[in-house]
């Protein structure tokens, strides 16, 4: 690695934790980077599912004030999202390198056409506050297991399946809805972290340069976040989730 690569992985982990914490998808900006540099997907997904994982850390404590009062609902949900994650982690090692480049484009663009027609799907399955306690427990874990299962896969835009399936069960504002998608995001990245460092083809060095980038990024978009309105929040999200999508689709192509 060059002192240019370098300078651009550096640039790429401060954005991408930053995206993160605020919308969800930074890896739009990091992964592409990696492929740049000259690494093979697979290769370039597992040192990117590494080295945004801090940057998840500095997101969860700009957002703690939004975790207040859902202590109860975190506990149950760190065993689901590790168990899903390290599902899809365990996946993504077994999947051959072609098929990855085909599925991964139609998953993001999937999580994005979720939040995008919240409120339609939201009239087939009920409101939110129209759900009982149980029944509205028991959906949120499948959807953050179904969320964590596609993070232990691939990391882009686990932000946007996080909170379009988390609003679509929980009648929140999207700021604490977010605070749990922060939450959600550092238990998949802690299970991928130990998965792959012990089985996946990690590119060190560039985790060495993308990591402490995405704990500065990461943190600072977190207190933005807080200040944005709901509509700007959905709109951010969409946006990021359809970009990397489409990008991701071409490059496959």
């Amino acid at each position: 690695m060059d002192l240019g690569e370098a300078a651009l992985l550096l640039a790429a982990g401060v954005a991408a934790g930053t995206v993160n914490a605020v919308a969800g998808g930074g890896s739009l900006v990091t992964f592409p980077t990696l492929l740049f540099t000259g690494l093979p997907p697979i290769a370039a997904n597992v040192t990117n599912s590494i080295a945004v994982f801090p940057g998840y850390l500095g997101s969860v404590a700009g957002s703690r004030a939004d975790l207040a009062g859902q202590r109860r609902r975190v506990r149950g949900l760190l065993p689901t999202a590790a168990a899903g994650s390290a599902a899809g982690a365990g996946l993504l090692l077994l999947t051959p390198e072609r098929a990855f480049e085909l599925i991964v484009p139609f998953l993001v663009l999937a999580a994005t056409a979720t939040l995008a027609f919240q409120d339609r799907l939201r009239r087939l399955v009920g409101q939110p506050h129209q759900l009982s306690r149980r029944r509205a427990t028991g959906s949120l874990h499948v959807m953050v297991g179904l969320a964590s299962v596609y993070g232990g896969y691939f990391g882009a835009a686990l932000g946007v399946m996080l909170v379009a399936m988390i609003a679509l069960v929980l009648d929140e504002t999207l700021a604490r809805v977010s605070a749990l998608k922060n939450l959600a995001s550092a238990v998949v990245g802690l299970v991928t972290v130990v998965v792959f460092a012990l089985f996946g083809p990690v590119e060190w060095l560039s985790v060495l340069v993308l990591a402490p980038a995405t704990v500065i990024g990461g943190y600072g978009g977190a207190r933005l976040a807080r200040r944005l309105p709901d509509t700007v929040w959905k709109v951010m999200i969409v946006a990021f989730g359809t970009v990397i999508g489409v990008i991701l689709l071409i490059s496959a192509l």
